[in-house]
């Protein structure tokens, strides 16, 4: 480190007083004698400007009878010297025994400077520093100041960092205080190394931890950046990880960090003991607490015999068991897990023994750092308060709820002592973070088309630990704008209340004929029944039109020729219908569908004009992944059932299951399994088209949007899917990654079969008309034409042959959002099914 002065002269030499040495601070002379009794009073002082005389005399403290002694000028010297205001500081005797304070001070700093920094602003830096504008100068403080500037750098992965400080004197004892820094490259992480693991490849470990080793996307994210506390947080992470997964003898010896000055970074080595991979041998449960049944616990027991041992299902058993115990009255007792290994079968025996724990009572819950957010936000996540018997099981809970908030940098809570020996404090030490989100979002689908979408968010309004959301969606397909509301205490109960609104359109494109528009209000009540079990309620409400171009509603006889022209007279001559499949007999002459028009269901929706829906609905979600945005292992299912018909137009019970299991199988490769079905139940009146399921790649990967089950066969109309009121699909899905390309590029790929089928159309087949002329979507007549293949009826294909299909694809964990590419092969098909092979979508925030 370059330290640079300009200041003139410098610290005094020690004075040697009546010819005896004495050992003193640098820039200090005691004065020696064992006869100085003065007064304060009889304490001179010299060299003052600023600091008033009075002030320099309040370091010296008299001792019995307000004397002075040899003892308290020592003490004196050194309490000025450690004022930071001095430059020297020296004490002579004068005539009569007087005692002489000479002090010299130290600069004021006129102007605190910052240059050369560009990744980090002035008045962060300005913020962290000791030295201040208007403040005292002081040597020992520059330079704890230039280690605290390139800790800064350092943490921001910056460590080739320079701190040069300069001093430049002006008149009157001031100077200027400049700081010049060469910040240099960031410093990431070259490379992530493992040493010891047998049994995880580095590549799956690599998942595990947070920090990532550079590539030319690093700019994006800052994962990558050397931490040294991210690098002790992920030795835990990885020895969690192995002690979820049976290796209960599991050490992470060492985190070793070499900085590698060719490739100007780090190289992070972890060596890891593995040990043994147990299973659970025996589960048995234990009670010294009179008249408590320990078999009753087996229930709350996530640990099962023959199970991989996991020391967190072990943790959560015992927080369970511990909450069930103070459920019944039992407030003090105490669960504590035990096991008993058997190195030679590789098992371990869990014993789960209930005690009666010492009688401690909650004080007070002390809440430190919630500058924004509410207390009673912070409150509402205990299960116990004040006066009540301390259970560790629900104080952890409650800190992890606390995280799961995402209001704070931080959260710890810890203990202290309270007024007696039976009383405890709760300290939750909180540190606040940005909860308001602008975002930009845009994507690509070959369904949806391109789509952009602008949202402003805030995840703890007014600190309130409400939520808001304002969304607007612009695409080439897709429109429209949302507005939510997520009130997460209902009444002081742990229910969440939601408000949607929102208004979409859909355009008409290569998938479908025609547009629609809707308008809906949804509320719905969260609840989360345990850990893995949630439950919503909902109501919904929503009007619903179709949009569809003029020359698709029509029954004109018009015959578009070859040169783009039409002829409004065109009628078909009978070779002509022949050789079209048409039947003039069935089109009364009319040839209706000549120009291309849109399938009857489509056209009556059209002539209904805007229809309201009004449904209540469920939806019971079991979730057991290990990770909701990657999983490698665990069950989700969404089992969600709506019933229209609470006022409103239209009625109906449909039920939908989505049922995913995720399973690690050999060398980092994931089986995923899929399974999915749906019922629409006819309630009263007529089905509408609109109410159908539709089905394509969400259902078997290589067909096109809509491209599945019933549709309208005329071959002169637009053939429009008309949806089905059952399906059922099946997927069996291997993703694995590509071990030839590092782990941060986030490349993965799958291969895949699916199967499946649409059936059951109940929508209307025929359309009666009396008297009605030029009727939306109907031919300009008097006649009552109903006879299939009319313009008032159809003829649709309901073929139940099973749809399948093999594919591959690539997934890539883009910095720019999930990307996906498909490429899937259909084995086998309807007749009239349209297949799409090549299928991409993804989206972003940015």
């Amino acid at each position: 480190m370059k330290f640079g002065l300009r200041l003139r002269g410098g610290l005094l030499a020690t004075l040697i007083l009546f010819g005896a040495p004495v050992i003193a601070p640098v820039g200090a002379v005691f004065v020696s004698s064992s006869a100085f009794a003065q007064t304060v009073q009889s304490i001179s002082v010299e060299g003052n400007r600023r600091v008033e005389v009075e002030t320099i005399r309040s370091y010296f403290k008299p001792g019995p009878g307000g004397r002075l002694d040899q003892a308290a000028i020592d003490d004196g010297l050194k309490a000025l010297i450690e004022t930071g205001l001095f430059q020297d500081v020296r004490i002579n005797r004068g005539a009569g025994g007087q005692i002489i304070v000479s002090v010299v001070e130290n600069p004021v700093i006129g102007r605190l400077a910052f240059e050369g920094n560009k990744k980090i602003k002035d008045e962060q830096l300005s913020a962290e520093v000791q030295s201040k504008a208007r403040g005292t100068f002081s040597r020992a403080m520059v330079q704890s100041d230039t280690l605290r500037i390139a800790e800064i750098y350092r943490r921001s992965g910056r460590y080739d960092v320079r701190v040069t400080p300069e001093v430049i004197e002006q008149p009157n004892n001031r100077v200027d205080l400049i700081f010049t820094i060469e910040e240099g490259a960031k410093t990431g992480v070259k490379s992530i190394e493992f040493v010891g693991n047998n049994a995880f490849s580095s590549y799956r470990l690599r998942d595990v931890i947070k920090t990532r080793e550079s590539n030319l996307l690093s700019f994006l994210a800052s994962g990558d950046i050397y931490d040294p506390d991210r690098v002790e947080a992920d030795r835990d992470l990885i020895r969690r990880f192995y002690l979820k997964n049976g290796f209960a003898d599991v050490q992470v010896v060492a985190a070793l960090t070499e900085y590698d000055p060719e490739k100007k970074g780090f190289n992070v080595t972890f060596k890891i003991e593995e040990g043994a991979q147990y299973r659970v041998g025996a589960v048995n449960f234990r009670s010294s607490i009179p008249n408590f049944d320990p078999a009753s616990m087996r229930a709350y027991s996530r640990v099962n015999v023959g199970s991989l041992y996991n020391v967190e299902s072990v943790e959560k058993s015992v927080e369970e068991m511990q909450i069930e115990a103070s459920r019944r009255g039992y407030a003090f007792a105490v669960v504590r897990p035990g096991g008993d290994r058997n190195f030679e079968a590789h098992t371990v025996s869990v014993v789960f023994n209930i005690d009666e724990g010492p009688r401690t009572y909650i004080e007070r819950i002390n809440l430190r750092g919630n500058t924004r957010t509410r207390d009673y936000v912070i409150r509402r996540e205990f299960d116990i308060s004040e006066g009540d018997a301390y259970n560790r099981a629900l104080v952890d809970r409650a800190e992890r709820r606390l995280k799961n908030l995402d209001y704070f940098k931080s959260v710890k809570i810890t203990t202290e002592p309270g007024s007696s020996s039976d009383r405890v404090v709760l300290i939750v030490d909180m540190e606040e973070k940005s909860t308001g989100d602008f975002s930009i979002s845009g994507g690509y689908s070959t369904t949806d088309g391109a789509l952009a979408e602008v949202s402003v968010s805030e995840r703890n309004l007014l600190g309130r630990g409400l939520f808001a959301k304002a969304s607007v969606t612009y695409g080439q397909y897709a429109r429209g704008y949302s507005l939510s509301f997520v009130e997460p205490y209902l009444l002081d109960y742990r229910i969440a209340l939601g408000l949607d609104l929102y208004q979409r359109q859909q355009l008409s494109n290569s998938y479908i004929s025609y547009g629609t528009k809707t308008l809906g209000f949804s509320p719905r009540l969260g609840f989360s029944l345990r850990e893995d079990l949630a439950l919503q309620l909902r109501y919904s409400i929503y009007q619903q039109e179709i949009t569809l171009p003029s020359y698709l509603a029509n029954c004109n006889n018009v015959q578009f020729l070859p040169d783009g022209s039409a002829n409004p007279l065109f009628n078909p001559s009978p070779a002509f219908a022949n050789a079209n499949g048409i039947s003039l007999a069935s089109t009364n002459g009319l040839g209706c569908y000549n120009d291309g028009e849109a399938s009857l269901p489509v056209r009556k929706e059209l002539a209904n004009g805007k229809t309201l829906t009004s449904a209540l609905g469920y939806t019971l979600t079991y979730n057991t992944l290990d990770n909701n945005k990657n999983p490698t292992d665990g069950l989700l299912i969404d089992f969600r059932q709506d019933f229209a018909g609470v006022g409103g137009d239209v009625s109906y019970l449909k039920t939908v299951v989505d049922g995913k299991y995720y399973a690690p199988l050999v060398s980092d490769i994931v089986g995923i399994v899929r399974l999915q079905g749906g019922i629409l139940t006819k309630m009263g009146d007529d089905l509408r088209m609109l109410d159908h399921f539709q089905m394509g790649p969400n259902l078997v990967r290589g067909f096109a949007p809509n491209g599945i089950g019933p549709r309208d066969l005329n071959p002169f109309g637009t053939q429009d899917a008309l949806g089905g009121t059952k399906y059922w699909g099946a997927s069996l899905e291997l993703q694995m990654p590509f071990w030839f390309l590092p782990k941060e590029v986030g490349l993965k790929g799958a291969v895949y079969a699916d199967a499946g089928g649409l059936y059951d159309y109940k929508g209307p087949t025929s359309w009666t008309m009396t008297n009605e002329v030029n009727a939306p979507g109907c031919i300009p007549s008097t006649i009552n034409p109903s006879s299939a293949g009319t313009c008032t009826g159809l003829v649709f294909d309901d073929s139940k042959v099973v749809r399948t299909s093999v594919g591959v694809g690539l997934i890539w964990q883009s910095p720019f959002g999930p990307l996906r590419f498909d490429y899937a092969v259909p084995l086998s098909k309807g007749k009239y099914d349209r297949t799409q092979e090549f299928r991409f979508g993804g989206g972003t925030t940015f």
